[in-house]
């Protein structure tokens, strides 16, 4: 964004501001300088009055022209085609020197004496205005003969490059500066007055109308005006030059200038385009759907709003009468339907700024415009205007004072909060303790939360003028269960793929069929899926060991010979009530091949299968299946027990499942997440005494599990049995119907160092326990 020091100066007042603190204040307010420019005008360039303008008598593309410079009348030379269409120019007189060390001097051209020279913009210093010399005329100030053309202050202006981050649309215009810096500053902005002569009394609605069709979300208005006469303007010409801006004829010049003095989107057509068989100009506003209006003038999209305009359908400098629309749309819903859209829509200059965010201001726009065209057209509009208004809410916020101090990281008061955010056209709707409710203005699209308000009050404030402070967190602990729940998920995950095991990732649907055929849970049929993404996928799993065995099945056609996999995932039951699981098939080899095995690694078997699923989820205890479902086997399935909880199986697969999906020797198990997540345990102290390690060799009958065994000696609860597991099971015909059964059991005392005695009462108390509950014997 360029603006000039004299252009910002029409909105507010900078006559007591050096280049040097705008400098500095528009880097401090987040509009940094990429490059500042003071124009310095030689001295000796004076205003001159051509009083006559004859041709060379010796060159047909000179012209002799007879000057006043003020102190006296100067012959000079000039080779300037528009020089005939001059009357006040700027001459540089002898003894001048201008840009690039070229001094003025008397000379003779083709034998004609030569007292000064009349200078075009670029000779000067100034940027290029197009071929020939300047023209000056009074939209600079009143011309006063023999005055220094450096002494005009839009002449020798400063330019100023601003680097605008994309959301700062409402920077975009030379009245959105000007109010981001008086804010900067604590000064007024001039209110920009202006009253209309009124040339023609018909009313708007005689001549037009304007029509709607569907739902329309962009703000227009129109004037209708009849044109007669054009003049130029040196200084909006100037200006335009200035800020690097081109236009073909006046009539778009003075839109442009329009457009960045007030950042109002503003376009002129050519009212005929409009007219109708009965002489009527009818305007067309069309949603073709959200985010895209279009203009139509006898069944013609003569513009899409806020992105183009058709060349036929533009005004210019011979047009007589013309529609000038102000227009204003919300720029993130446009850009998304631009985007989105499945035809292409070219764009035109408008649309850089109403992408970013026009003014929506826009009847301060048509004002400003009808200014410019009363000054320099021979103009007169049709009364009143034509309107399409959306009503626009705007989006309140809570602004907490506290908060913002501490974002910032230096306090701020209250009170100078709500003195920035009303400078920044901020609506204040109330103020209470700490908190102030806020409304955000519609040219600020970009603000959405209080994190964008600090920032506007950093700008304000000024980042230099906020204290360095060490770094601190201000943020509450986010820390909880949901956290601990991912860490803890992540964490079974690793382990699982140090165990050996491929993660799985399926869909959360199934197939029905498959489910009823094992025996697994359905969804009640008024609760069913009524649009399935596949039909094999028509239902919610209530288990994912299907899904698994599907991709073991994939993976054993890939020639693969060992399948571990695992996935934690929802399934959910008949009332469509979710829980997580998670689940394990291991198929297969229980290891590669290597020269260990020599290449003929084992099958993976229930022991191995075991010690997989207790490195990844920790310490269990198996008791006898009390799951029922077709994938799992009758003698080599358990349920898994974690702190006293049931939270799941584990099972050999069934032989018949294993030969319909066509795979080798396959172990499966599903258990319930929500069982496997740590809880909070009170440490508890570790013995300082040594413990010691004893045997116990039993005779019992070959049906009695060392289940049920287990169960007598843990139900005994003496507090020096740290630990009891078997190692040796022994059978042979001298046994008969009976089994030797060897119990390793570690025995320890938190108070001292162990007698013979009380090791001998733990062991007799076992003893004495197995006798009685499973009838078994010393060995």
């Amino acid at each position: 964004m360029i603006v000039t020091r004299s252009w910002l100066n029409e909105f507010i007042d900078l006559s007591d501001v050096s280049n040097d603190t705008l400098y500095k204040t528009f880097n401090a307010i987040g509009l940094e300088v990429d490059s500042l420019k003071e124009i310095t005008i030689p001295g000796k360039v004076v205003i001159g009055k051509i009083l006559s303008c004859e041709k060379h008598p010796d060159a047909d593309k000179l012209n002799v022209c007879k000057i006043d410079v003020g102190s006296g009348t100067r012959q000079i030379v000039c080779g300037a085609a528009n020089v005939v269409h001059a009357e006040y120019v700027a001459v540089a007189t002898i003894g001048a020197v201008l840009p690039g060390d070229f001094e003025i001097k008397h000379a003779k051209l083709r034998g004609v004496e030569s007292e000064g020279m009349v200078c075009s913009s670029s000779e000067l210093g100034l940027p290029a205005m197009g071929d020939g010399i300047m023209i000056l005329d009074e939209s600079i100030g009143a011309l006063e003969i023999g005055k220094e053309f450096g002494e005009y202050p839009s002449v020798a202006d400063t330019i100023i490059e601003l680097e605008l981050t994309a959301n700062r649309g409402d920077c975009l215009s030379i009245y959105g500066v000007a109010r981001d810096l008086g804010v900067a500053l604590d000064k007024e902005l001039k209110v920009f007055e202006y009253k209309q002569e009124e040339k023609m009394k018909l009313g708007i609605a005689r001549e037009a109308e304007i029509h709607q069709e569907g739902e329309i979300d962009a703000d227009l208005y129109y004037k209708l005006a009849n044109l007669e006469q054009v003049h130029s303007s040196f200084l909006i010409d100037l200006r335009l030059a200035m800020v690097e801006e081109s236009a073909e004829g006046k009539l778009e010049a003075m839109l442009k200038y329009a457009m960045h003095t007030t950042g109002i989107a503003l376009r002129a057509y050519e009212s005929r385009c409009f007219r109708t068989e009965d002489d009527k100009v009818r305007v067309i506003a069309r949603s073709s759907k959200r985010g895209i209006v279009e203009v139509v003038g006898n069944d013609k999209v003569l513009s899409t709003v806020g992105v183009n305009q058709d060349e036929a359908s533009k005004a210019g400098d011979k047009s007589e009468q013309i529609l000038i629309e102000a227009s204003y749309i919300n720029p993130d819903v446009m850009v998304e339907a631009i985007w989105s859209a499945e035809e292409s829509y070219p764009t035109d200059d408008i649309y850089y700024n109403t992408s970013r965010g026009s003014s929506p201001d826009l009847a301060f726009g048509l004002s400003f415009l009808s200014m410019l065209l009363d000054t320099y057209f021979e103009f007169s509009c049709y009364e009143g205007s034509l309107r399409v208004e959306v009503n626009r809410e705007k989006d309140a916020i809570a602004v907490d004072a506290i908060e913002v101090s501490a974002i910032v990281g230096m306090e701020i008061d209250k009170s100078k909060i709500v003195n920035i955010l009303q400078h920044l056209a901020f609506g204040i709707n109330s103020v209470d303790e700490t908190v102030i409710s806020a409304t955000i203005p519609l040219f600020r699209h970009d603000i959405k939360n209080v994190q964008d308000v600090a920032e506007e009050i950093v700008r304000i404030v000024g980042i230099n003028n906020i204290e360095a402070k060490p770094l601190s967190f201000t943020e509450a602990n986010r820390l909880n269960a949901t956290s601990d729940r991912y860490k803890m998920k992540k964490t079974f995950k690793n382990r699982a793929v140090g165990c050996g095991f491929y993660e799985n990732v399926s869909y959360v649907f199934t197939q029905k069929s498959v489910l009823e055929k094992y025996g697994f849970t359905t969804l009640d049929e008024n609760l069913e899926l009524s649009n399935p993404i596949a039909e094999e996928l028509n239902t919610l799993r209530s288990t994912i060991l299907t899904n698994l065995l599907q991709a073991v099945k994939r993976n054993v056609s890939y020639s693969k010979k060992s399948i571990p996999l695992f996935e934690i995932g929802a399934v959910f039951d008949a009332q469509r009530q979710q829980k997580e699981v998670f689940s394990f098939v291991f198929s297969g080899q229980a290891e590669s091949e290597n020269v260990q095995n020599a290449g003929k690694p084992q099958s993976i078997d229930f022991g191995t299968f075991v010690e997989k699923l207790s490195a990844i989820i920790g310490a269990f205890e198996l008791v006898p299946c009390s799951s029922r479902n077709g994938l799992i086997h009758p003698y080599q399935s358990a349920d898994i027990v974690v702190d006293g909880t049931v939270c799941g199986y584990l099972s050999k697969l069934h032989p018949t499942v294993q030969e319909e999906y066509g795979i080798p020797v396959t172990f499966i198990a599903e258990l319930d997440l929500d069982p496997l997540l740590p809880k909070h345990i009170n440490a508890e102290g570790i013995s300082k005494f040594q413990g010691v390690y004893k045997d116990l060799s039993v005779v019992i009958e070959k049906s009695v599990s060392y289940y049920e065994v287990a169960k007598v000696i843990k139900g005994l609860e003496l507090p020096m049995l740290k630990d009891a597991y078997p190692v040796d099971i022994y059978e042979d015909e001298k046994l008969g119907e009976k089994k030797s059964l060897t119990i390793r059991f570690f025995i320890q005392s938190m108070e001292d160092t162990l007698k013979d005695t009380e090791i001998e009462s733990v062991m007799e108390s076992v003893m004495g326990a197995l006798e009685e509950a499973c009838n078994a014997q010393i060995r």
